[in-house]
This record gives structure tokens, C-alpha cells and sequence, in this order.
């Protein structure tokens, strides 16, 4: 089928939506829902079979769903409605919920039921059930109904779609519904009011006499004091008491701040902590995002950074962390990430945020090639890349450093960098992909700038392996496979032969030329004339809406390819 998704933004349900249904053969494009007259041009060159909304929030044009089916995927059960809909559950603390499509008409939300999928409630801030729970439910859902569509049927009677209880509607929440007193309210209540705001717009608050939006909450061990006080700070978190305990605060937003974009909340009140108690960051008592664990022989390392971004501070942390299980009498190295992200390279918003935006990419990168260049030159152990979150960019390279990429199933990878203002790159990836997969594959994956699965990164070389099962199987399955190349009667040899394949690639080509090359490529992203990169990270980092869809996704837009499928439509 030719299915045009209409998306408020390219977010991770739609760019997994589009792995999945370009994986079964389907002819995807993308288009940003800009205004009316825009999307009704792509419709007109597309000329999709099916429009589907994984990601939007305005309602479709009566013009467009009147001409052509359109389904909606709502991140409710049945009966849901309004555009609130996880935030009002993880607020009142529902322990099933669910995912319907239907289809689009003149009341919203209100159309026919094609499908729809429950799960249960986590614990969890929204975004991580959105990238998850909701993420998986929608594609099983969406699949379902491209399936009817398929064989010819219509909607299935309501009956068979959804035997659990219906949802009602409900208004938008308010910072008012979420809004926090610390002298009443209990751990879980805040914890409930800031993860139903995470990541957007964050729970409003106020802080040292300023007005915030607060995110990135987790519960702390061990403090207690007055409520609301600040009585710790932890890395980039602050931590915070309740009525019965406390919460560390990761990071916050502030409006009128001259960087009024989502930062550390230690970065934002720096100046004010002065005789607040410092807690180490990785302390099991901290705000803790590198931990290691032990065991048959494996060392595995969690680094579990926000977003997947990584500040020149977190990079200089991990790889000294990295040298440490490195001194370990151990025999494979597992870099396990965090559980919503691996890594998604160099922190954009602590860049935007720095005296000099171009000196702080200069520190980021090279710290992040500091680490990449520890983890390609190690002959001591075998090293694993385990991937149980998705990785973008400068990540995706970062971990194809390791002997050997292991990927969960339903992750989705963005391994390219030129969306951000045509960056060059580095994390010696100019040596990484040519050796793991080929001069062809290498030049395909950087290029093609579409979000790629973990079947395709395995067919491509970008990875070894994927594994299938439940999200909270993978890290079993990864400690069990990586316990047994540990007891490899052949791990000598394969050590052996690790490092001779080492010296053989440093005779033909040292890697610090590798890096030197790449680095210099950057030098001119980041000092250069061309002010690209500047501009594109301001735009991705204050969330500047787009003016248009790129043509990398919006395929109906780009000139060359509807030149050559014009005599084929022809045709048929």
C-alpha cells in the first residue's frame, strides 16, 4: 500500500511505524502536518491508499478524510478521548491501559474502532511508557488494521475489538491538575505529578524564588528533612524532600532564563547551592547514571544518561569507568547503556547552552572519541555493545566500536548526522563502517537518513545480532551470551586474533589519522563559515517549529523520485 504518514513531528512511534510497515513492503512518506493547504499538496502528490497518524494534534482536514481513509492512533483504550490521554493515567494512577486506531471523522476521537491493544501501568515517567508500552501496542495495532484493509473488511464490531473497560473524555490537563505541594503531598504523588509531565512541559513549580518546569524525577534513598526543602545535589539533580522521603530532580526548565530550554538542574541553580550537601553522582545513594556489576567473568557497564545525551563531563566519567572494568579480571566487557536509550551522542543542549556553543562541541566530540578509541583499542577482553534502547548519531558509531552489537528487537536506530545542519561526524566511524560492513552498506547507512530497525542493521553490518522476546528479557539473555563467550574454551585464540586484526588495520591506517581526518571535517562544522550546525541545534533544541518536511522523508516531495515513478504510475 501507499501509506502517507501526517505526524506533528517524526517522533519515535512514527519512525518505528515506518520501520515496521516499510520492513512488510508498504511505500511510506512522511509529511509534517504544517498547515491545511501543505498537507493537502502532499496528499495530492502522493496519492496515498491510506493516510495514518501515529503523532498528531490537530484534527485532519474534513477535505482530506472525506477523499481518503485516514486512521488515527490515540494513546487510549477505547472510549479515550482528548489529547491528555497518558498524562490522565499515569495522574490517576491506572493500572491497565491501551492504544486505539480509528478512524478519522468530523468529531475527534469519535470515529470507527479498527483496532486497538492494552497493557499494564509502570511506575514510569510518560515518555519511557510512551517509547514502550504505547510504542509496541500501536504497532500491533496498526498492523492489525492494515491487515482488515488487506483482506477487504471494514471495522471490526466493538465487541471484538475491546473487552476491558472504556475510557471517557477528558480536557487537557493543566499544570493546575499536576501542580505539587510539597507540604502535603507524599514521594509517590510527586512522583506520579512530574513522570505525567515528562518529557513535555514539565510539572510548574518554583524553586529558589523561580518559577520552573520540573522533569527527569526518581525516587532518593536516604534523605529526609523539612518538606520541600533542597537538602541535596547529585551530578546534574538536586534532591528534594516530601512528606515522606525525597526525590532527585534531574533536570528543569525555566522560560525566562536566557536559556529557557530543558537543562541539568544543578546547571540552572548553580549559583544558589552553595552549603547543600554534594552526593557523589554515581553513589548508590546519587543521582546515580554509570553503575557496574560483575559476574562469570562479564563486566557490565550501565550508563543510564537522559536522552541518551552525553556531555563532555559524562564521557570523561564513563571512559574513566570504562578503564577501571578494563583492570578487571574479567574476560568481556558488556556496555549495556541505560533502558530507554543507549546513546545518542554529543548533548546539543548543553552545547546551545555554553559561553562558546563551538568550543563545547569541540570538548564534547573529542571526549566522546576519547572513549570510542578505549573501547576499539581493547585487546584484554571482548567487548559488547548491548543495545535496549534505541541510539542515534554519533551513538549508533560509538557503539559499533565494540567487537560485537547486540540489539532488542523494536529498538530503532538514526544512524546519520547531516539532519543536524549536514554535520560531518566522527567516533571514527569512517574506519568502523567500512570494516563492519562494507564500502556500499557504509555509504548507505550514512546517507539515507531514515530510521532503520534492528533487522536492517543486522542485514547491514551496522550490527551482529538481534534478539527477540520482551524488553525485560533482553539484559537476561545478554548476561547469559555474554557468560558463555566468557567460558569459550577458543577465547584465547579469539583474543589472539582480536589484536592481530588490530595491528594489521593500525599498520594500514593509524586510527588517530582516522581521527584526525574526521576532526577536522568537524573543526569546520563547528568554526567554519557555514553556520549550519549552529542553526540547525538552535532550531532542534529550542523546538522551533519546521517550515517544511524534509525531503528525506517527505519522498512525494522529492522532485528526482517523482520523475521516476511518473511513468510507472502511468503504466499501471
Amino acid at each position: 500500500m501507499r501509506i502517507l504518514f501526517l505526524v506533528s513531528g517524526f517522533n519515535g512511534l512514527a519512525q518505528r511505524l515506518h520501520v515496521e510497515l516499510t520492513r512488510r513492503g508498504h511505500d511510506v512518506a512522511v509529511e509534517l502536518d504544517i498547515d491545511d493547504a501543505t498537507t493537502q499538496t502532499a496528499v495530492e502528490a502522493f496519492r496515498p491508499d491510506l493516510i495514518v497518524a501515529p503523532f498528531l494534534k490537530r484534527a485532519i482536514p474534513a477535505s482530506i478524510w472525506r477523499h481518503t481513509r485516514c486512521l488515527i492512533v490515540h494513546p487510549g483504550i477505547p472510549g479515550d478521548k482528548g489529547p491528555s490521554s497518558l498524562d490522565w493515567a499515569i495522574l490517576n494512577g491506572e493500572e491497565q491501559w491501551g492504544v486505539t486506531v480509528l478512524q478519522a471523522e468530523a468529531k475527534m476521537d469519535s470515529g470507527p474502532i479498527w483496532a486497538a491493544g492494552g497493557f499494564p501501568m509502570r511506575p514510569a515517567s510518560k515518555s519511557s511508557l510512551y517509547r514502550n508500552e504505547v510504542t509496541e501496542a500501536a504497532v500491533d495495532a496498526v498492523l492489525s488494521a492494515l491487515e482488515r484493509l488487506e483482506r477487504g473488511e471494514g471495522p471490526p464490531p466493538a465487541a471484538e475489538v475491546w473487552t476491558g473497560p472504556r475510557g471517557i473524555a477528558r480536557p487537557p490537563v493543566r499544570q493546575l491538575d499536576r501542580s505539587i505541594d510539597w507540604t502535603t503531598d507524599d514521594t509517590a504523588t510527586v512522583l506520579r505529578k512530574i513522570r505525567s509531565a515528562d518529557g513535555a512541559p514539565g510539572v510548574k513549580d518554583s524553586l529558589f524564588g523561580r518559577t520552573v518546569f520540573l522533569t527527569d524525577a526518581r525516587p532518593a534513598e536516604g534523605s529526609a528533612g523539612e518538606p520541600g526543602a533542597i537538602v541535596a545535589h547529585s551530578g546534574p539533580a538536586v534532591c528534594r524532600t516530601t512528606t515522606d522521603g525525597a526525590v532527585w530532580i534531574g533536570h528543569a526548565r525555566d522560560k525566562d532564563d536566557r536559556h529557557p530550554f530543558k537543562l541539568p538542574a544543578v546547571r540552572l541553580f548553580a549559583d544558589m547551592l552553595d552549603g547543600v550537601p554534594e552526593v557523589p553522582v554515581d553513589d548508590p545513594k546519587g543521582y546515580r547514571e554509570i553503575r557496574y556489576e560483575e559476574r562469570n567473568g562479564v563486566g557490565t557497564l550501565h550508563f543510564d544518561f537522559h536522552n541518551g545525551a552525553m556531555g563532555t563531563e559524562q564521557c570523561e566519567r564513563l571512559l574513566a569507568a570504562y578503564r577501571r572494568a578494563q583492570k578487571r579480571d574479567t574476560k568481556v566487557i558488556v556496555l549495556a547503556g541505560g533502558p530507554e536509550c543507549w546513546s545518542n551522542g554529543i548533548h546539543l543542549n548543553l552545547i546551545e547552552a555554553a559561553d562558546s556553543p563551538a568550543g563545547e562541541s569541540w570538548r564534547n566530540i573529542n571526549a566522546i572519541d576519547d572513549l570510542a578509541e578505549a573501547i576499539i583499542t581493547t585487546g584484554t577482553h571482548l567487548t559488547v555493545a548491548a543495545l535496549q534502547g534505541g541510539a542515534g548519531a554519533g551513538g549508533v558509531f560509538l557503539a559499533r566500536a565494540a567487537d560485537q552489537v547486540w540489539l532488542r528487537s523494536g529498538i530503532v536506530l538514526m544512524p546519520h548526522y547531516k539532519d543536524m545542519g549536514h554535520l560531518y561526524g566522527s567516533e571514527f566511524w569512517t574506519y568502523l563502517l567500512p570494516r563492519h560492513a562494507g564500502e556500499a552498506n557504509a555509504e548507505r547507512i550514512v546517507e539515507q537518513r531514515l530510521p532503520m530497525g534492528a533487522e536492517e542493521a543486522v542485514a547491514l553490518g551496522l550490527a551482529d545480532e538481534r534478539f527477540d522476546g520482551p524488553r525485560e528479557a533482553f539484559l537476561v539473555e545478554v548476561a547469559a551470551r555474554a557468560e558463555a563467550l566468557a567460558a569459550d574454551g577458543h577465547l584465547a585464540k579469539r583474543l589472539a586474533d582480536k589484536r592481530a586484526a588490530r595491528a594489521a588495520d593500525e599498520a594500514e591506517k593509524p586510527l588517530r589519522r582516522y581521527r584526525k581526518e574526521e576532526l577536522a571535517r568537524m573543526h569546520v562544522n563547528f568554526y567554519g563559515p557555514n553556520p549550519s550546525f549552529h542553526i540547525a541545534r538552535h532550531a532542534f533544541v529550542h523546538k522551533t517549529p519546521r517550515a517544511r518536511t524534509p525531503i528525506t522523508i517527505a519522498r512525494h516531495r522529492d522532485r528526482r523520485l517523482g520523475e521516476a515513478a511518473a511513468p510507472a504510475r502511468r503504466a499501471s
